[in-house]
């Protein structure tokens, strides 16, 4: 899948090959590394989950189930202290800047908490009498009266930094040759993010937002007053960008019962029914920003699980608030990418009203390893002038959710500076100005250059671009070998006007075959931002095989060559098409024009009425006149745009998509008739378990026409696993003029083979996927009843090959493994029924690239 997405993330690779030269230092001598273990001093067990703190600094760790610790930081400690529940506090002398080994011994003792006495021993974790669990039961209790949108009304004010640095910058990389002319960049290197880790900022972006609750009816408005980021704009799509980021750091409410974090959900520690997978501990009583808190300890009782790890600091008072939490996640789970990850949130209380969050971290380190260079992103969100209960205006929250101030990108520094809280450190300040100095330097430009070739197939050459580069050669038996060259005009160009081109030359059929599209967008803006208003017209002579439809890729594709069993047979189409599409903020579309094509058969498909006659009355070509209708509504949907499609973020949220056609001989239409093609898709999320995408569709034509204006269904003879069509039929195999079908795609996220040694090392994951299509032909658009229409098709030897549904379903299954060496998904399909068809396969294996988190 080619889209900004992957653009970005290769642009990040280059912008850090780019800044590889700085004259470094030794990390290791900054770093102070402490490492042991903690036992207990009367049985000599080991101690689990004791905490770990340099004293006066936020650096810490917990013991694991070894009792062991390691902390490495750059931060000048000169104690080291070591606390635990039941146990006598101690403290060690550390020598700063050195490695050293530090194994205590803790003493038993006794801590009141409230009215709850607990002592300490050794004993297997159970919920009954434990105080612990009694604790978060109180505040599982508590919480609908502790979250904020248990309020009327409220609304604060927001300001959010998310900023992407290099860390793990080796000293082989720097010393390349290719980098010495970018050393000035790494005037920018700090360790303030990850203890005792070198990062380099390399990517910034910034927003400041204002947000508006209501409890009855719920509703919530963002309005973005200010956004400033490192610009890209020549490379990639910002706004495909930011959605990006949104979707990697979505907001996280703990008081949820399920979190949904890196692509996947978790189970909140404080959801109703944590206490059965997760433990509790109760560490301490400790002051946070003066408040009384319990400090307890949780952890998942299955380490595989999808479930976070941490302290929460609970109020010691009537309503058990949540007064801060800080956690991660088993880093033995099923997630690829991620070598590290933090979620600090901070509460205080308005008043005596509400807790409302006023400070939010997040930090991923991504990566492949641990010891190889990797990227860290660091969110950061303070929210401040809260207003609780004070009535809201109807009319704020009247239009879409989220809405951005036409000026926002035009903010002053001034105005930035006064906003930012915190302000911005030096490399941050800096990296505006530097990243601006690397995009004038020629070498960088030949990179991204270089770099937008491989990630998007084009070859940008200002003005107008060249590609797709995998089209450029590509072969099926009807055309035989395939050339095709072509191209489409930059934003450089015009932002508002678009053309793409191409010539194509068969060397089997010899024929030429084109495409000429223009598109004008009516906002002067590119016709690529959302939200899209546009004319195009498109004139096109091309074939097309009957039954595929590829979603991230054109039919020509050098990589769709291949194919299994017998594919003779296409579509001849010359086309006229004009159509306007316009988009709206609240993400409901209409696309409304029309087309004329006149379709020839090519190869070993005839167009040939079924009238018996001899030879066969064969038709050249059909015209197909039509006005059409398509509707899409996608609440609250998020994309990243790409230049020839748009790749949606999966969400809870469903998509809904409504089209109508109609043809008419008075449209110099050979038939009359009308399509009507329904369809819905959604993404549920099941917590621990994984996620299942579930699409369904229907369709009716209405009228008598020939096959070719009948459903084909969505079939794939490639080798290549497809999503939207069934993979185990054959293209043409069947057609229904009613119709309706249901996808269903599952990934367990490694629920089970996480509970296998070898497996949850692999970090493989188990996918499901079921599909059934059931519809027919009505007896007006049946051959065999109406001899004035098509013969379906048939082989050489007056076999059929095209059939309808009329008995029961088609339906396939597949189980498979994704994430195979991070990249790789490959299914077992099997095929229920019609497997007695011609040349078709009950079992088979399809393979997919796929990049997952």
């Amino acid at each position: 899948m080619k889209s900004d997405r992957l653009i970005f993330w290769l642009l990040i690779i280059i912008i850090i090959s780019v800044k590889s030269g700085v004259n470094g230092y030794s990390q290791a001598s900054l770093n102070t590394i402490i490492e042991g273990q903690v036992k207990d001093l009367k049985t000599r067990e080991v101690l689990p989950y004791v905490s770990v703190i340099l004293d006066n600094t936020t650096v810490g760790t917990l013991t694991d189930s070894n009792g062991k610790y390691r902390i490495v930081t750059s931060k000048t400690a000169y104690k080291i202290k070591f606390s635990f529940v039941g146990y006598e506090t101690e403290s060690r002398i550390i020598s700063p800047g050195k490695a050293q080994i530090i194994n205590v011994q803790l003493m038993n003792s006794s801590i009141e908490l409230g009215e709850v006495l607990v002592k300490p021993q050794r004993q297997a974790y159970r919920n009954k009498n434990n105080p612990a669990v009694e604790l978060i039961e109180k505040v599982i209790k508590h919480k609908e009266f502790n979250r904020k949108e248990n309020l009327d009304y409220f609304n604060y004010e927001k300001y959010e930094k998310i900023v992407f640095a290099l860390t793990n910058i080796s000293e082989k990389i720097k010393q390349l040759s290719t980098f010495r002319k970018f050393n000035f960049i790494f005037n920018n290197v700090d360790t303030s993010r990850i203890d005792g880790k070198q990062n380099l900022p390399i990517f910034i972006k910034e927003t400041e937002s204002g947000y508006n609750f209501r409890k009855n009816p719920r509703s919530g408005k963002e309005i973005i007053k200010a956004e400033k980021t490192i610009n890209f704009s020549e490379y990639i799509d910002i706004k495909g960008v930011t959605a990006n980021l949104n979707y990697l750091y979505q907001n996280i409410n703990i008081y949820d019962n399920e979190i949904f974090f890196l692509t996947n959900k978790f189970l909140s520690p404080v959801a109703s029914t944590a206490s059965l997978l997760y433990r509790y501990y109760i560490i301490d009583t400790s002051m946070v920003n003066d408040v009384r808190c319990f400090k307890m300890f949780f952890e998942p009782r299955n380490p595989a699980d999808f479930l976070f790890h941490g302290f929460l600091f609970i109020s010691a008072d009537s309503s058990f608030a949540i007064k801060k939490i800080d956690m991660s996640f088993n880093k033995g789970i099923n997630i690829d990418w991620i070598k590290d990850v933090r979620v600090i949130q901070d509460f205080d209380k308005i008043g005596n009203k509400a807790w409302v969050l006023t400070g939010d971290e997040i930090l991923i380190e991504f990566g492949v390893t641990q010891n190889l260079p990797g990227m860290l992103g660091h969110r950061i969100v303070s929210y401040k002038d809260y207003s609780i209960n004070e009535p809201i205006a109807d009319t704020l929250f009247k239009g879409p959710d989220l809405v951005h101030k036409k000026d926002s990108y035009e903010k002053s520094q001034l105005y930035w500076d006064s906003v930012r809280t915190p302000p911005l450190d030096f490399p941050e300040k800096n990296l505006y100005v530097v990243i601006d100095s690397v995009k004038q330097i020629p070498a960088f430009k030949h990179k991204m250059n270089f770099l937008m070739l491989i990630a998007t197939n084009y070859l940008n050459l200002g003005k107008y671009e060249l590609g797709p580069d995998d089209t450029f050669y590509s072969y099926n038996p009807v055309e035989g070998s395939r050339a095709r060259f072509g191209g489409r005009t930059t934003p450089e160009f015009n932002k508002s006007i678009y053309f793409e081109s191409y010539l194509a030359y068969g060397f089997t059929d010899k024929q030429f075959k084109y495409n000429l599209i223009a598109t004008y967008s009516l906002p002067k803006t590119s016709i690529y931002q959302f939200p899209v208003k546009s004319l195009r017209l498109n004139y096109m002579y091309d074939t097309k095989i009957p039954g595929q439809e590829l979603l991230f890729s054109t039919g020509d594709n050098i990589f769709s060559s291949i194919k299994r069993g017998v594919n003779d047979k296409m579509f001849y189409n010359r086309t006229l098409r004009f159509e306007y599409l316009n988009e709206f903020e609240n993400h409901f579309s209409y696309n409304i024009g029309y087309s004329f094509t006149r379709q020839a058969a090519g190869g070993n498909l005839i167009f040939s009425r079924n009238d018996n006659s001899d030879p066969p009355n064969m038709v050249p070509y059909i015209s197909i006149s039509e006005l059409y209708l398509k509707l899409r509504y996608a609440p609250k949907e998020e994309f990243y745009q790409g230049r020839l499609y748009r790749d949606p973020v999966p969400s809870k949220y469903p998509v809904l998509q409504v089209q109508y056609s109609i043809g008419s001989r008075a449209l110099n239409n050979d038939y009359n008739y009308q399509k009507i093609l329904v369809g819905i898709s959604r993404r549920f999320y099941i917590s621990i378990i994984g996620y299942t995408d579930v699409s369904a569709e229907a369709g009716k034509v209405i009228g008598k026409v020939p096959f070719p204006l009948l459903f084909i269904h969505n079939a794939n003879q490639s080798y290549s696993y497809q999503r939207n069509a069934y993979n185990m039929m054959n293209f043409l195999e069947f057609v229904s003029d009613q119709y309706i079908a249901v996808n269903i795609d599952h990934s367990f996220n490694g629920f089970f083979f996480n509970k296998i040694p070898l497996l949850k090392k692999l970090k493989l994951r188990e996918v499901a996927t079921f599909k059934a299509l059931y519809g027919g032909v009505s007896r007006i658009n049946d051959p065999e009843l109406q001899p004035d229409l098509f013969r379906f098709p048939y082989d050489k030897n007056g076999v059929p090959l095209t059939y309808t549904l009329e008995k029961k379903p088609y339906i396939e299954a597949s189980i498979g493994v994704s994430n195979i060496l991070k990249v790789l998904r490959i299914d077992l399909i099997k095929r229920f029924t019609y497997v007695g068809n011609p040349n078709v396969a009950s079992l088979g294996v399809r393979i997919q690239l796929k990049f997952d988190i």
